[in-house]
């Protein structure tokens, strides 16, 4: 068939003519030229109607120009798509609007001016205004947290914060962080983060979360509260030496107020609770563990070299294990070494 309109052989879309003779006089999406978008001028994410995203600027060019143009519903399978460039006081931007209309494929173009308007978001705002739900403390239980111990910590809270923002949380942040007492406080813009921080804190070093609230003005009428989490750490920790009457044992996890532990003489595990521990005596920590050569070994014993003067000794296994590997570990606490399980 011929197309009325342009003389031209081939399907016919609709009222005689083809499809780009209709397109001609029709069309089936039309919108704006100008469209302002707020961007934060600290943290660079976008505002869309009335909600801050950090989203890539394509994907947030597609929620506006979906918003804001008129998309016929004859449209099907709609695919929006963007190019971009800068120019002064914003972006040029080319739209392409694609779908099928009697399984006939349309690409509508327009060309569009993105003016990008500085502004602040609503969480730097209150970040930048010391904004803060909950105080996670962390307090040892009796000696200062080394440098080592304190690094730890901060890594672990901050790993989780970012965690929890990558899960979509974008709320969320460190409003400030100090020393205090030979432990660290940590501001938390909100509640329930506070109280995962101190969750996880928990999990890796043991203790127990103590939690406390106190007014903090009102929003919306209601009546507001910050919560203190404070997270009192055990004198123990994984990886330390103790001495219950007359045997030594190693820490090999600690969960809340219960840690377990392995005899060094038989290997057997055994776990207690704080207030048993708190009677046994502390020997050390993983300074007292020595990395030696594997020589040979049997069902029974294991032979092992020092690296660092070449003397071999041999120690009767207190399991019948077989070590992997080309090392294994030894203690000495008292003159006596004690071979530690892979």
């Amino acid at each position: 068939m011929f197309c009325v309109e342009c003389g031209k052989e081939g399907p016919i879309f609709r009222n005689g003519v083809c499809k780009e003779c209709y397109l001609k006089t029709h069309s089936f999406t039309n919108g704006p030229i100008i469209i302002d978008l707020p961007v934060c001028v600290h943290c660079n994410s976008y505002k869309f109607k009335n909600t801050w995203m950090n989203e890539l600027l394509g994907d947030v060019l597609r929620r506006i120009i979906k918003s804001n143009f008129q998309i016929s519903k004859e449209l099907e399978k709609v695919e929006i798509n963007t190019e971009c460039k800068e120019e002064k006081g914003g972006l040029a931007c080319k739209v392409f609007i694609s779908g099928f209309v009697d399984d006939l494929e349309f690409t509508e173009e327009h060309n569009i001016h993105v003016r990008l308007k500085k502004a602040v978001c609503d969480v730097c705002s209150r970040q930048s205004g010391g904004y803060y739900e909950a105080i996670v403390q962390i307090r040892p239980d009796k000696t200062k947290l080394t440098r080592q111990e304190l690094d730890d910590i901060i890594s672990t809270v901050s790993a989780t914060v970012e965690d929890l923002r990558a899960k979509g949380d974008r709320a969320l942040f460190i409003t400030d962080m100090g020393e205090e007492h030979g432990g660290l406080d940590f501001f938390i813009s909100e509640r329930s983060a506070g109280l995962v921080i101190a969750k996880k804190i928990q999990g890796q070093y043991g203790g127990e979360i103590k939690q406390s609230s106190k007014a903090a003005g009102t929003k919306d009428s209601r009546e507001q509260f910050r919560v203190t989490y404070l997270v009192r750490l055990p004198s123990y920790k994984k990886g330390d030496f103790l001495k219950f009457g007359k045997s030594y044992f190693y820490i090999i996890s600690v969960h809340g107020d219960k840690a377990k532990m392995i005899n060094l003489s038989n290997w057997e595990e055994k776990t207690y609770d704080a207030k048993t521990i708190e009677k046994a005596s502390a020997v050390g920590g993983k300074e007292l563990i020595k990395e030696m050569i594997l020589v040979s070994q049997t069902k029974d014993e294991i032979q092992l070299m020092d690296p660092k003067n070449y003397k071999t000794i041999e120690l009767k296994k207190p399991k019948h294990v077989s070590f992997e590997g080309k090392t294994a570990k030894v203690v000495e606490i008292n003159d006596e070494l004690y071979l530690l399980p892979n």
